[in-house]
């Protein structure tokens, strides 16, 4: 379960907000309601309640690539056989392929993000595979791969935990692990702007899935399952889309609006909308990356 109260930076206002809703959450069950959760976001990334994820590749790859790299520096994966959890539409095996790996299964609870890297894959390339999956239940055998990385996925798993230790248990004895998460600051801006806009109506006890951990968390995390050789490190940056309604419409493909599951579809627009102009006349244009990254090896046997 993650933390009751909101770790990540917004203005105090909208702190208040989200921690009261997780407590309103708490009191009527809801916080703990992993199943729902998960179907929200796997909902959400396959259009189900707006059509903003169509656009994810084109606004949002290019900046996935970027934290991706960021995440594999100095990482030698030559001749490795990798799984890539929460794989999206392909970014960070990408990655892992430019720093030598020799094969990658995508995988992702999305049949849409799978779909869309398939599409961009070259169809003589016998070195990816796909497979639909829930991270915490994954359909590998035990000691199955030379690597299980994860980018920027853990902030949408409801109970990394149990994630964590089927990444583990799919790793080869002295195999590599390693995640990318959202740091304190990521999206900020976004995040804060979309809860002053959002119709509070319908997301009274509502438990943002969205969560922010600091490095020492990821750290402890790894370590507890027994990882070894634990590093880590966080890396931020700002993303200028030049005016607010560019900065909103990457906000909106990059999560896809998942949150909008709360609302009756013939609103869901409407308020997104409302958002959007929002954005436009506050001239929010600029949108914080903040990447925590940590990685270490499986015990030998």
């Amino acid at each position: 379960m993650s933390n009751l109260f909101w770790s990540g930076k917004l203005t105090f206002p909208m702190k208040v907000l989200v921690n009261l809703n997780n407590i309103l959450a708490l009191i009527s069950g809801s916080y703990n309601d992993n199943k729902r959760m998960k179907m929200r976001v796997k909902q959400g990334y396959e259009g189900k309640f707006t059509d903003h994820v169509i656009l994810y590749d084109e606004l949002g790859y290019n900046l996935q690539l970027k934290s991706a790299r960021y995440q594999l520096s100095g990482l030698n994966l030559i001749g490795m056989k990798i799984l890539d959890i929460g794989s999206g539409t392909g970014a960070l095996t990408q990655g892992a392929f430019e720093n030598g790996a020799e094969s990658a299964v995508c995988g992702d609870i999305s049949s849409f993000m799978l779909h869309s890297a398939k599409n961009k894959d070259s169809s003589s390339n016998a070195r990816r595979f796909y497979c639909q999956l829930d991270a915490e239940a994954l359909p590998i055998k035990d000691d199955t791969f030379d690597a299980t990385i994860s980018g920027m996925t853990f902030g949408t798993l409801p109970d990394q935990k149990q994630a964590l230790k089927e990444m583990a248990r799919v790793t080869k004895p002295g195999g590599l692990i390693c995640i990318g998460a959202h740091g304190p600051e990521h999206y900020w801006e976004a995040i804060d702007a979309s809860f002053r806009c959002i119709n509070k109506r319908y997301i009274l006890g509502y438990r943002l899935e969205w969560w922010p951990r600091d490095e020492h968390y990821i750290r402890t995390l790894l370590e507890e399952e027994g990882i070894t050789d634990v590093y880590s490190k966080r890396v931020t940056w700002q993303n200028d889309f030049g005016n607010g309604k560019a900065a909103y419409d990457f906000f909106a493909a990059i999560s896809a609006s998942w949150w909008y599951e709360k609302f009756p579809p013939n609103k869901r627009m409407a308020d997104s909308n409302r958002t959007r102009d929002y954005f436009g006349q506050k001239n929010i244009h600029t949108i914080t990356d903040d990447i925590v990254v940590a990685y270490g090896y499986k015990k030998q046997s």
